[in-house]
């Protein structure tokens, strides 16, 4: 379908599907976490394009995996059909493992803040619903600090027109999506990627 379809109907007619998966605390559980890396969540609207950027800015400099999922909801095992339903309190979000020795957290967050939109809240670009939320997941207390300084500064540097409305939460029970979510615009690269996501040229940060 994402082969013949115009990109921007991908976004309305994405396949649901029902299949369990593997459920994955972001403290524990399945996912391969090497010795010294860390994780960060955050949720930015569709997971598609925040896979994909992520990707492809980070790829090679300290992004060990990503993968999309769902966090931040009230049911277990959530499919892709009750997060878009809004009804299981679930973001889309991208959960990704780096080395520390060559890419900070702090540099991922800034970069969270460039790509997308964080005024528009529950929206990036045409996409609505509280599953689009903007919101950062953290791991422990230094995460939180390093999330809410970096909220700061790019209000007051970066954001100024608008009042940021993102979340900045202790990271959950994470689910990860379905297969044919992982990925998705390498695999399908004339896919749907929201208008909102792409790299704002903002000044560096001040000390």
């Amino acid at each position: 379908m994402a082969a013949t379809m115009p990109a921007f109907m991908q976004r309305l007619f994405r396949p649901f599907t029902s299949s369990t998966r593997m459920g994955l605390n972001p403290e524990g559980g399945a996912q391969i976490v090497p010795e010294g890396s860390q994780k960060a969540t955050v949720a930015a609207g569709c997971f598609w394009g925040v896979e994909h950027l992520y990707r492809k800015h980070f790829g090679g400099k300290g992004l060990l995996d990503a993968r999309v999922g769902y966090i931040g909801g009230d049911s277990k095992n959530p499919s892709y059909r009750s997060v878009c339903s809004g009804r299981s309190g679930h973001a889309e979000a991208l959960q990704v493992v780096f080395d520390p020795n060559q890419v900070s957290y702090r540099q991922l967050l800034e970069f969270f803040y460039k790509m997308h939109d964080p005024t528009t809240k529950d929206r990036q670009g045409a996409d609505s619903g509280t599953q689009y939320r903007s919101a950062i997941f953290y791991h422990d207390e230094e995460q939180e600090k390093t999330a809410k300084e970096v909220t700061d500064k790019v209000q007051k540097e970066w954001w100024r027109s608008g009042k940021i409305t993102t979340q900045v939460l202790p990271a959950g029970e994470w689910w990860d999506a379905e297969a044919y979510h992982q990925k998705y615009l390498d695999i399908n690269p004339g896919g749907y990627e929201c208008p909102a996501h792409y790299v704002r040229s903002f000044p560096p940060l001040s000390s």
